[in-house]
């Protein structure tokens, strides 16, 4: 293991890319496995148990002079991927047929997702209704309510039920997607942007008052489907959402000089903004139908190594992919003055971005010279990295669950949000 961390890091990701991830799932027999190589961070996850409502403890421990992945699993016995095994054979589990399209899976639950959005927006003051249908036009990706209507079915079948959705189940995969938007809304006036999903922003066309009332409208919205449910449990879950992308954002404007707290401070930011909306609405739809902590651990678990990884991959996308690819601008963040994943590896090639990243890249050529030296380094696949070893942890959790369609569906995204281009 001896060598620059990132030379390791690359040779590690060269043999990541010669077979999918789903066929990845078929290696679980590998022993229990802890990688090490010098100068880049330690990651620690814990599937424990905690507080009902919870976020998961994130990646601790954050040392940028070693690397450890390791699981500490106390109540499952499921044994960690090595990054070396996915180039090996293995056997499937229980089906030779090929997994179907998450997409196309959960198509038949979110055919009207949006229409029933806007009957839950519904106002009578027309152009307040305007802004809150402007982002549910039904042209958006619907990631975040496919994942919950995929593992909802996932687990009704794990539980012994049929594979058909719980009321409260589908109503949970429309107010994820309500929580995801109203948040756009919010974040796209606090960063001034312009654009989203191809098209001009509210707050561009409207003015940022009314983009922040539409956002709190639709949070508002959000907030009376959740009461109808009738469940104290998920309302707690799913309120632990709001708090952390509140506490998300927060961080997200400040900076840690501390290279160490530095990384650690990113992963959690990139926990509450993204992944946690995931995670809880994936615990929230199994508290539905299963009474057993370790199950809504797994479900949990899940949406969290999935949200982190998505997010991770969209901080790639945004050195990688052309502003029309994306529907914003490219190098949006670091115009923000965010440093995210693959500047804060780059770091370790490129030392003068220390200053930058301390002053928002504020000064006069700081955006132009911190996007060459991201490029000439190998933030890019170490980010790519990270992100895998995450969604390695998702298949990990998933396929805990009973043997299905949906199960495998979910396995099968994982690739899906690693070779994603928008």
């Amino acid at each position: 293991m001896a060598g620059p961390w990132w030379r390791q890091c690359r040779r590690w990701s060269t043999k990541c890319t010669s077979t999918g991830l789903f066929e990845s799932l078929w290696c679980l027999k590998a022993r229990p496995v802890s990688v090490s190589a010098s100068s880049l961070l330690r990651l620690s996850w814990s599937s424990g148990p905690r507080n009902e409502g919870q976020p998961s403890p994130l990646p601790t421990q954050i040392n940028l002079k070693t690397l450890s992945f390791t699981s500490s699993f106390t109540r499952h016995k499921s044994q960690f991927l090595d990054p070396t095994l996915l180039s090996c054979s293995c056997r499937k589990m229980h089906s030779d047929a090929k997994p179907k399209d998450p997409f196309a899976l959960a198509q038949k639950d979110l055919k009207s997702l949006y229409d029933d959005i806007r009957k839950e927006l519904f106002v009578s003051k027309d152009e307040l209704k305007y802004l809150c249908d402007y982002y549910f036009d039904g042209k958006g990706k619907a990631i975040r309510p496919m994942i919950v209507v995929l593992m909802a079915r996932a687990l009704n079948i794990h539980s012994n039920r049929s594979g058909d959705l719980l009321p409260g189940q589908r109503a949970i995969a429309m107010i994820s997607e309500m929580i995801h938007t109203a948040s756009l809304v919010h974040d796209d006036v606090i960063d001034g942007s312009d654009k989203r999903r191809g098209k001009r922003t509210i707050n561009e066309m409207w003015g940022e008052r009314k983009a922040i009332l539409a956002g709190d409208f639709i949070l508002s919205a959000a907030s009376m489907a959740l009461a109808r449910i009738g469940n104290n449990t998920v309302v707690k879950v799913l309120s632990q959402v709001i708090e952390d992308l509140v506490r998300g954002e927060f961080m997200q404007l400040g900076s840690k000089e501390n290279e160490n707290e530095r990384f650690k401070h990113y992963l959690e930011k990139t926990f509450k903004k993204t992944a946690s909306l995931i995670a809880n609405s994936c615990k929230a739809v199994s508290i539905l139908v299963n009474s057993d902590p370790d199950v809504h651990e797994i479900a949990y678990q899940y949406g969290k190594n999935v949200g982190i990884a998505f997010q991770l991959v969209d901080d790639v996308l945004d050195f990688t992919s052309g502003a029309n690819q994306l529907g914003k601008p490219s190098a949006a963040d670091l115009k923000l003055g965010l440093a995210t994943g693959p500047v804060l590896f780059a770091c370790q090639q490129f030392p003068e971005l220390h200053a930058m990243i301390m002053r928002r890249f504020s000064s006069k050529g700081d955006v132009d010279r911190a996007w060459q030296y991201v490029l000439q380094s190998d933030g890019v696949q170490q980010t790519n990295y990270l992100a895998r070893r995450y969604c390695q942890e998702a298949i990990r959790q998933i396929s805990m669950l009973r043997p299905s369609a949906e199960r495998d569906a979910l396995i099968r995204l994982t690739e899906m949000v690693l070779t994603r281009d928008k």
